[in-house]
């Protein structure tokens, strides 16, 4: 789809590398352009407790699929040069430096649109261009009201256990930025696609959003409840210890539950017989149907609620999630390490591979590039080296 667009990653951390990796993924050749002298993209350190990998950590891992590392001191003018001349014939750029930093460092967007006016320039912030300060996705998490809903009744705020705010983020970049590539095939110009992290959460809340803004009512902390049907992200304990969650949108599914649990008159109960009073009594619902569930051994509720056609599913850890067939479908794999693709979608216009070079250690491809995008022969390479613009 992508071969032959070549995208240079100015960003570091999630956000912006998802969107790198996404490109990569799709036959682009992507260049990650990392600071050595600070030991490169700063989640290489990001290990677990106990974690034995080596500069590829398990975080970093997540989205540097396929690219190439160009590990360079863009403090030095030999360094800012070379990521200049393979700006020249870059398709796009994605970026995500604190406020201030792109320009002191001549990687800013107008600076960059000067050397190659076809370049999109992709830049993720935390707060806007105009605002100084720094984009922590767990700050936004609880900036953008996720954290205030988030967790048990009464209980503490809780942030969500992914970099919710980053991924969403990075798919709000894609967007604009596929948006940008379709406008350049109209005009033949670049332009800067922007997007900050708070407006990427705002955008995100959703119903719940709504549920405020609409019918003023302000959200609080359910567990995994929904706030609008009942009994939808309602959790139940089998006898096995198993936990299934039901997410039942309609009536009618209501019903169908009620009948395959025996317990039809409880669809006939005026407490329950529509979701809007189903919502309003769920405490009193959710006691019978936590009744029927821990008299129940998963592996034989769970197909018949499939096969009724009931929306219900186990809670499972990731090692369970991963034996998903559906799940294998997304793995990557090579030079021993195992990863998942960041696109879950396929057409009928393009083979989505799962064969992509591994993610890089700091540094791999400097020489290569160097040489086969620039032209540097070998005694221009060393110089850098010994000027220490490039490791």
């Amino acid at each position: 789809m992508f071969t032959g667009l070549r995208v240079i990653e100015l960003a570091s951390v999630l956000a912006g590398p998802s969107v790198g990796q996404f490109f990569a993924e799709l036959g682009a050749e992507v260049i990650k352009v990392e600071n050595f002298r600070a030991g490169g993209d700063v989640t290489r350190s990001w290990k677990l407790s106990g974690e034995e990998t080596d500069d590829r950590s398990a975080y970093f891992c997540s989205v540097n699929w396929g690219k190439q590392s160009l590990a360079v001191d863009l403090s030095s003018p030999e360094g800012r040069k070379i990521i200049h001349q393979l700006v020249k014939t870059a398709d796009l750029v994605i970026a995500s430096y604190k406020p201030g930093d792109a320009e002191k460092l001549g990687m800013d967007c107008k600076t960059l649109s000067a050397i190659n006016n076809r370049v999109i320039y992709g830049q993720i912030t935390g707060y806007g261009s105009d605002n100084p300060r720094v984009g922590y996705d767990a700050v936004v998490q609880a900036e953008a009201g996720f954290m205030f809903m988030n967790g048990e009744p009464d209980g503490p705020s809780l942030k969500m256990p992914v970099a919710l705010v980053d991924i969403l983020a990075a798919h709000h970049l894609k967007e604009g930025i596929l948006l940008a590539m379709l406008n350049r095939e109209r005009n033949g110009k670049g332009e800067l696609v922007e997007v900050s992290l708070i407006q990427a959460a705002v955008a995100s809340l959703a119903n719940q959003a709504s549920n405020w803004l609409v019918a003023s009512r302000l959200p609080q902390k359910q567990g995994s409840a929904h706030p609008n049907i009942a009994p939808y992200g309602d959790v139940f304990t089998t006898f096995d210890g198993r936990e299934i969650l039901l997410a039942i949108g309609s009536d009618r599914q209501f019903r169908d539950l009620c009948g395959l649990l025996n317990i039809s008159e409880l669809a006939n109960d005026p407490l329950f017989q529509t979701n809007p009073v189903r919502v309003q009594h769920r405490a009193k619902l959710n006691e019978h149907l936590r009744d029927c569930f821990i008299r129940l051994v998963s592996n034989e509720i769970l197909p018949r609620l499939h096969q009724a056609k009931i929306p219900a599913g186990m809670i499972q850890n990731m090692k369970q999630v991963f034996e998903m067939p559906e799940a294998k479908e997304l793995l990557l794999s090579a030079d021993g390490i195992a990863g998942a693709r960041t696109i879950a979608f396929n057409t009928q216009s393009f083979f989505t591979s799962t064969h992509i070079p591994s993610p890089p250690h700091l540094g791999d491809h400097t020489h290569d590039i160097l040489q086969s995008r620039l032209g540097y022969d070998a005694e221009m390479i060393q110089r850098l080296r010994e000027a220490g613009a490039i490791q």
